[in-house]
């Protein structure tokens, strides 16, 4: 029976779901190919873990969908989520070592969330300004 291996990675309001298995060392985000995906920092940013373990991806085809959040929040999700897919595939604890020493957020989600509006303001902390005349 095939391997298969299912993970997620959050950052702020994105969610990222990875798929791993056999195959040819292809990665697709919401069915577009990690080549051709966003813009050239975001596949940078979704790169890094491989970077870091060059012939990691050899033999595995991951599909990750991706849904919410920005483009950089869901860069981030989708990185975590593919770097604990590969810890996962590879059961080496090295590389997991390896990747918390480089970045925690590569195994584990950020959870910073966007504070709430308050009302008497622009934001969350601003006030509107006062003026008496």
């Amino acid at each position: 029976m095939a391997k298969v291996i299912n993970t997620s990675g959050k950052r702020k309001t994105a969610i990222a779901r990875a798929t791993l298995r056999e195959g040819h060392g292809v990665i697709r985000i919401n069915s577009v190919p990690l080549e051709s995906y966003g813009t050239e920092l975001t596949r940078m940013k979704i790169a890094e873990p491989l970077l870091l373990k060059p012939d990691g991806i050899d033999g595995i085809d991951a599909s990750i969908t991706v849904i919410g959040g920005g483009f950089m929040g869901q860069a981030e999700a989708v990185r975590t989520a593919l770097a604990r897919g590969l810890v996962n595939w590879h059961g080496d604890p090295k590389l997991k070592d390896l990747f918390l020493a480089y970045d925690r957020t590569l195994l584990v989600n950020d959870s910073r969330q966007k504070e709430a509006k308050k009302p008497h303001g622009p934001g969350a902390r601003a006030k509107f300004q006062k003026s008496y005349r």
